[in-house]
């Protein structure tokens, strides 16, 4: 009877050990499980981070290929630019040309004005000379021009 009790007992003490045992090792695996959880959630943020990083290259290059039409439509301005300065200083210098062409007139005006103010004084131009060179001088300015 003591030795069936003896047995008994080592039998409840075996099975408390053996749940005891069994507990421990469920907490483990679950342990075990919520690591491996833990290391998949860490494994998705770096994905997620990788894709950040992926579409914040992106926008980089975005931003460039912006910068980069912007530098063009400025190096089109000054171009533009550029070519207005040349028409301004072709349209100054035609009028220059033409400033020229006055003053020759001008000077040719006086020119023939002192010969004839010359011919007068010398008496030897009459009325009808004159009248032929001024028709002359007509002439010639309808031609140059």
């Amino acid at each position: 009877l003591n030795e069936r009790r003896e047995r008994l007992a080592e039998r409840e003490r075996y099975k408390i050990r053996g749940g005891e045992g069994q507990k421990q090792r469920d907490r483990e695996g679950e342990a075990e499980r919520e690591r491996e959880r833990e290391r998949e959630r860490e494994r998705e943020r770096e994905r997620e981070r990788e894709r950040e990083r992926a579409r914040e290259r992106e926008r980089e290059r975005w931003r460039e290929r912006e910068r980069e039409r912007e530098r063009e439509r400025e190096r089109e301005r000054e171009r533009e630019r550029e070519r207005e300065r040349e028409r301004e200083r072709e349209r100054e210098a035609e009028r220059e040309r033409e400033r020229e062409r006055e003053r020759e007139k001008r000077e040719r005006e006086r020119e023939r004005e002192r010969e004839r103010e010359k011919q007068r004084e010398i008496g030897g131009s009459s009325k009808r000379d004159e009248e032929i060179a001024s028709k002359a001088t007509r002439q010639r300015s309808c031609r140059t021009q």
